[in-house]
């Protein structure tokens, strides 16, 4: 009996390969965006999949814009006619200088008349009182260009909302990453706020590990630590890691962690990046060395 006792031991030993001499334990994962739609209509396009790898700003699908695009040509439509005002507003004007100018020589003529005795001051009045409506109507027509202008620039503004809401309707991801799940497929109809699917980035995975308090003074911001993850069932896989965050208060030890009379202690959470050279996946168990004797 004590022998296969003494041979249990060994064995549970040899499978854990001096991983009880790490000093925390804890589980890999990743920053996931879930990326939802801005827009509302029916997907009529998504070449999206599970485990598709994706850079930042590429477009992966699209929400039917046929409604916007009819929108921004009615919009382009009453810019036009707007601007359609103005020339002829502008050759009035232009019609009026002209006769306000050949009424101020005759002015200049009837003045000189008058000083010289052959034309009355009424002669003279007359003129200028004409001179002083043609000011008034050249005035008169000015002030229309300004409604004109505020139509334009709320047309404008009106273009640019249409723009925004066509740039929204194109399903991009936000980041460079692998697809992790998808939501939406082509031909549904989404609304802003829906998911539409889920990535992070697995190139750099984050093992969250938990230090007791005794621990806590031994880890350190951007301190190199060993990670250990399971190679098979007798050997480990030995990568190096930095501590990324350490949280500032207290927890009680998470029940995947420790024994039940351990998850009674408080502890604290750390973050240690760990670049992923493809092994490291979500949800492995992992362990680290602040430091190897």
């Amino acid at each position: 009996m004590k022998y296969i006792l003494l041979m249990l031991i060994v064995l549970w030993a040899s499978c854990n390969n001096g991983n009880g001499n790490s000093d925390a334990y804890g589980n890999f994962e990743t920053n996931e965006v879930m990326v939802s739609s801005q827009a509302s209509g029916q997907i009529i396009q998504l070449n999206l999949r599970e485990g598709l790898t994706l850079s930042a700003g590429e477009i992966v699908g699209c929400i039917d814009t046929n409604a916007l695009h009819l929108k921004k040509q009615q919009l382009f439509a009453m810019m036009q006619g707007s601007q359609s005002r103005n020339p002829n507003i502008g050759a009035q004007i232009e019609v009026l200088k002209q006769q306000k100018s050949v009424q101020e020589k005759e002015k200049n003529r009837i003045a000189g008349l008058v000083k010289e005795g052959a034309a009355t001051q009424k002669n003279l009045d007359d003129i200028t009182g004409a001179i002083q409506v043609i000011d008034k109507q050249i005035e008169s027509l000015q002030t229309q260009f300004e409604p004109v202008s505020s139509d334009l620039k709320s047309l404008n503004v009106q273009v640019d909302q249409v723009n925004d809401q066509i740039q929204k309707s194109l399903i991009a991801s936000p980041i460079n990453g692998v697809v992790l799940d998808k939501y939406s497929e082509m031909g549904e109809v989404t609304a802003p706020g829906r998911p539409l699917f889920k990535i992070a980035p697995l190139d750099t995975m984050i093992l969250r590990v938990f230090v007791s308090g005794d621990q806590l003074p031994k880890v350190k911001l951007a301190q190199t630590v060993t990670v250990f993850v399971d190679k098979n069932e007798k050997e480990n896989t030995k990568l190096s890691g930095t501590v990324s965050w350490i949280s500032p208060t207290a927890e009680f030890t998470p029940k995947i962690i420790q024994t039940k009379e351990e998850r009674v202690n408080l502890v604290y959470a750390v973050k240690v990046l760990v670049v992923n050279d493809g092994s490291l996946k979500i949800g492995m168990p992992g362990e680290i060395k602040f430091s190897e004797k």
